[in-house]
């Protein structure tokens, strides 16, 4: 199994000019082996017995792939010493990076739809760079040895996990510093399968919202926390000093950096808050039922920012990585699995009798006239959900179940004592 570590870098200032020399050497080499490849790609993208109409007919000549751009490193390092200072692996990476971005623009996605043309890397663009390979006892104590830069003191705030090696190293730049990302991988951690059949005791099923970030089956919400929402009066204040800098001067570069960190801030907040959220619901249940959503559409809308800030799709990702991928024994949450479902009427149709019950989305409580059964919309919505993530039928009928009584927030995580839906059986 693989798993990552990352840790903040602590380098002196010998050490950060060596990292930000190799960052804009690194990015000089993507921007000349991207060019190299589009270069050929507009020559030569016509057949042989085909004669382009937007140029001459060009000389044919051999496609830059990976391994001819690997080789042509020894000549870069003659015509350019300053490279003989980055190690070489970190190089051939660089030419892998290009290989990605090259390829991933001529494949489709899953849905069809092709990826976006790879672009050059402006001044600054270039934020990080992997060892692909590094010794196993390259950790000593608080500090990291990494070929030709040395000893970098790292703030090391959990231990590595027993019985992994480190398999790749990435040094990566950001708005508060440089941190360092470890890919560990333990070969005996037996691969444990996802073939979880969900039933109705095992499944748990969840309704995410603006209202509250999300509502399960159970009845236990969790509220929303509008991070970004509540740090745009910062981010005004400081985006108008900006504005008022000289562009390029230090104090501009010096206003850049404190917008960038209120953003970084920001973006931390909710992946500890997903992060945190996701172990809660895996320690509940072997299956999580979610809605399959259009995230990208409905960002499009008139509550982009809210959805934005609310990061649905962040969350399912880690929601679902954390569950399928295999785990250390300290983060016991492997073995188990998430099931998207179809939205369509999940907060219309009655999770009582089946029936469908139309209603507008300021209206927030789901009222069955078939069955006289009252409880909040998106509790209803969360039981529809994993019903059909179970497979379970609906059976239509008149008294109300005695297990939407009383629905109450039991986890400490949660909010407490919030009532999310409450059933009335009427007279």
């Amino acid at each position: 199994m693989r798993t990552a570590y990352q840790y903040k870098l602590r380098p002196n200032k010998k050490q950060i000019a060596t990292i930000e020399m190799w960052l804009e050497l690194l990015r000089r080499q993507y921007n000349y082996r991207l060019g190299e490849r589009f270069s050929w790609w507009s020559e030569n993208r016509c057949p042989v017995n085909a004669c382009p109409l937007v140029m001459p007919i060009p000389q044919l000549r051999e496609i830059p792939d990976y391994y001819s751009q690997k080789r042509d490193l020894v000549n870069t390092k003659d015509k350019f010493p300053e490279y003989k200072l980055i190690h070489s692996q970190v190089c051939q990476d660089c030419i892998k990076r290009v290989k990605l971005a090259f390829d991933r623009w001529f494949k489709a996605d899953k849905n069809g739809h092709k990826l976006g043309k790879p672009r050059f890397k402006g001044k600054g663009r270039y934020r990080s760079f992997t060892y692909p390979q590094i010794k196993l006892d390259c950790i000593q104590g608080n500090k990291i040895n990494l070929p030709k830069i040395g000893n970098i003191k790292l703030i090391k705030h959990r231990t590595l996990p027993d019985d992994f090696q480190i398999k790749t190293v990435t040094i990566s730049r950001k708005a508060d510093g440089y941190y360092v990302t470890l890919s560990l991988e333990d070969k005996s951690f037996p691969a444990l399968s996802c073939e979880v059949e969900p039933t109705l005791k095992n499944t748990l099923g969840i309704d995410m919202g603006l209202k509250e970030f999300l509502v399960t089956s159970e009845g236990e919400s969790v509220p929303i926390p509008q991070y970004y929402r509540k740090s745009q009066q910062r981010l005004k204040t400081q985006k108008k000093r900006l504005s008022r800098k000289k562009k390029e001067s230090k104090r501009w570069l010096k206003a850049i950096l404190a917008v960038a960190k209120q953003h970084k801030k920001v973006s931390d907040k909710r992946k500890d808050f997903h992060f945190k959220t996701a172990n809660e619901l895996l320690s509940k249940a072997d299956v999580i039922a979610h809605e399959n959503l259009n995230i990208k559409g409905l960002a499009k809308t008139r509550l982009s920012k809210s959805i934005n800030d609310a990061g649905w799709g962040q969350f399912l990702s880690i929601l679902t990585v954390k569950a399928v991928s295999a785990a250390p024994p300290q983060e016991a949450n492997a073995g188990q699995k998430t099931i998207g479902v179809n939205p369509k009427n999940t907060s219309q149709d009655c999770s009582n009798c089946g029936e469908k019950v139309n209603k507008e989305l300021n209206i927030r409580t789901h009222s069955c006239p078939h069955c006289d059964i009252v409880i909040d919309r998106d509790l209803n919505a969360a039981i529809n959900i994993k019903n059909r993530a179970v497979g379970h039928s609906v059976l239509k009928a008149r008294a109300c179940p005695t297990e939407y009584r009383g629905w109450e927030t039991r986890s400490p995580h949660y909010s407490a004592s919030k009532r999310v839906g409450v059933c009335h059986q009427s007279s």
